[in-house]
């Protein structure tokens, strides 16, 4: 790890992530082993992910960022109490992040939810889906806006 050069700066940003709510590292599948350099920090205000042994790769994503998670168990993970957790992001670096082969998948999930809901409603972030139109969704609004010119018909006979 290099030296921290501010020490007050550093540890203002570890307030600012908030408290370490889960320390999780991915496992082996085989027996369930943490011989992995992979580990997960999940905060109060967001989910770091180290990767690496000679090169070590931090990935930081806030909370808010988070919109779904889904978490899988395969008969082997189920064998070995592991799970595989995959968080569904509006992050730049990943739309996806998944945690692989680590214990506690359930409570893991259930803390994502909630902490990104939080983390949300704390912001005053709204989430939107991606709501895009294809080139048939214009004939339904052409459908829309003749079925509105007919209330208008209708409307007109009630006056009468």
């Amino acid at each position: 790890m290099s030296k921290i050069v501010n020490k007050e700066q550093y540890q203002e940003s570890l307030n600012a992530k908030g408290e370490v709510r889960y320390r999780e590292r991915q496992r082996l599948l085989f027996f369930g082993l943490p011989w992995t350099f992979t580990k997960y920090e999940l905060r109060d205000n967001d989910l770091t992910i180290i990767k690496g042994f000679f090169t070590v790769k931090e990935n930081d994503c806030y909370m808010y960022k988070i919109s779904d998670v889904e978490i899988t168990r395969s008969l082997m993970q189920r064998i070995f109490g592991l799970s595989t957790i995959i968080c569904f992001t509006s992050d730049v670096t990943d739309k996806t992040i998944t945690m692989k082969n680590i214990k506690h998948g359930r409570e893991i999930k259930d803390y994502l939810l909630h902490a990104s809901e939080n983390a949300r409603l704390r912001r005053r972030t709204v989430s939107m889906q991606n709501i895009g139109y294809e080139g048939d969704d214009l004939h339904d609004l052409h459908d829309l806006h003749d079925m509105h010119d007919m209330s208008d018909i209708h409307d007109a006979h009630d006056f009468e």
